[in-house]
């Protein structure tokens, strides 16, 4: 969490790293309770990612890109998709029949969205946007990643101000539960 440069640089490491997590659960075998541990640091850091993005990447994306309303809210859709995938998965074992079925559709949505932001809305917004524009949203993301909650919360608020106002409050919550459980450590 938190890298430097700027947003796309950022993002995109973010993308680099929940990938590296999602190889890690694929080369172990079905039921291996590792892969649990992987998928909820891997759900924590998405979360995270997720929460940064619709706080300051896409209201960037409407303000500097023709068409980007459509694209911000077709960007917080596959965003509200995942985040009920896992939710889901929060509640079950690796061992347990629906983790591999969740936790396949999770990496094939996450992949595909990723695929989109890299291939298509960052170029765009590289070319729409000054290098001081991106640098300053880079900060942002960082900073938002610092209090933002790191379990899904599907029904919060995903739109500029009520997620700006919430997504504090429900990260301190979620860090609380994270460090009396240890999820996410390993």
């Amino acid at each position: 969490m938190g890298h430097g440069g700027d947003v796309i640089a950022e993002l995109t490491t973010d993308h680099q790293e929940v990938e590296e997590l999602f190889g890690r659960i694929e080369a172990l075998p079905s039921g291996d309770e590792q892969r649990k541990k992987y998928a909820d640091q891997a759900v924590i850091e998405l979360v995270r990612h997720s929460v940064a993005e619709e706080m300051h990447l896409y209201p960037a994306v409407r303000e500097l890109l023709p068409d980007g309303d459509g694209i911000a809210d077709e960007e917080i859709e596959d965003h509200a998709g995942a985040e009920r995938r896992m939710k889901e998965l929060e509640a079950v074992d690796a061992g347990d029949p629906g983790f591999d079925r969740l936790i396949g559709g999770l990496m094939k949505e996450i992949r595909s969205h990723i695929r989109e932001e890299e291939d298509d809305l960052f170029p765009r917004l590289r070319s729409a946007a000054s290098g001081d524009q991106l640098m300053k949203l880079g900060d942002k993301v960082r900073q938002a990643k610092k209090t933002a909650p790191t379990r899904p919360h599907p029904s919060a608020p995903d739109t500029p101000p009520a997620n700006r106002l919430l997504a504090p409050g429900a990260g301190m919550v979620d860090r609380v539960r994270d460090a009396l459980t240890g999820r996410g450590k390993d």
